[in-house]
């Protein structure tokens, strides 16, 4: 693959120009020729610095999402590599348990450059493949995600009181996509997602990807 730097910067530049309404392609379109591949890379190395952050006295600490507390919170993240892996070797994540059995920034790390090795096929991004919500295409199942570890990002660092922004050039690729993705509308039951929260003015974009997914903020920021 093209350099992290270069292909972010390719992927803003897409979205950018593709907001006009008088564009030939539509930002409706968009999605389906943006790689998101350095869109999750650069996230994946974001979670993998917070991790390294997370005290032992900090893995029962409650998170925004209130299934997990931080060690499982850390440890579905570790989940979540797995799956995208099994997804780009298998076609399929059902092999891969949403929440792993270690919970730590090594295991993490390791995994997201093997999810770089196996997604360096270009062809995998247009493949039919099983995500956990249904039939997808590689690339549509990576910006789920890439949303996915960006969120649960934001959810763990406010929990362990660290710097809770990502990159904006991450977030923005992402909150593009996702927009279309996971619009209003679709928030019905089985859906994963609760109903778009309002942010707050001062929210940034990754607290607001957040709020997209369903997520409040309020009484963590």
């Amino acid at each position: 693959m093209t350099s992290l730097a270069g292909l972010l910067d390719f992927s803003a530049d897409h979205i950018r120009r593709h907001r006009r309404e008088d564009s030939v392609i539509s930002i409706i379109t968009a999605p389906e020729l943006i790689d998101p591949r350095p869109i999750y890379l650069g996230a994946t190395a974001w979670v993998a610095t917070l991790l390294r952050t997370v005290r032992a006295d900090q893995l029962t600490l409650p998170t925004p999402c209130d299934e997990f507390d931080v060690l499982t919170l850390s440890a579905h993240l570790i989940g979540t590599v797995g799956r995208i892996i099994a997804i780009a070797e298998l076609g399929s994540p059902d092999s891969v348990s949403p929440i792993a059995s270690e919970h730590d920034a090594d295991t993490f790390a390791r995994l997201a450059e093997h999810a770089q090795r196996v997604w360096a096929d270009d062809a995998l991004l247009d493949q039919p493949v099983k995500a956990p919500w249904g039939e997808s295409s590689g690339r549509f199942a990576l910006w789920g995600y890439t949303n996915e570890v960006l969120v649960h990002g934001w959810d763990l660092a406010v929990a362990i009181g660290q710097p809770a922004e990502a990159d904006p050039t991450l977030v923005e690729s992402t909150a593009e996509v996702v927009r279309q993705l996971i619009p209003p509308a679709s928030r019905v039951p089985g859906v994963p997602f609760s109903a778009v929260v309002e942010p707050r003015a001062e929210a940034g974009l990754t607290e607001r990807l957040a709020n997209w997914s369903g997520r409040s903020s309020r009484a963590w920021v």
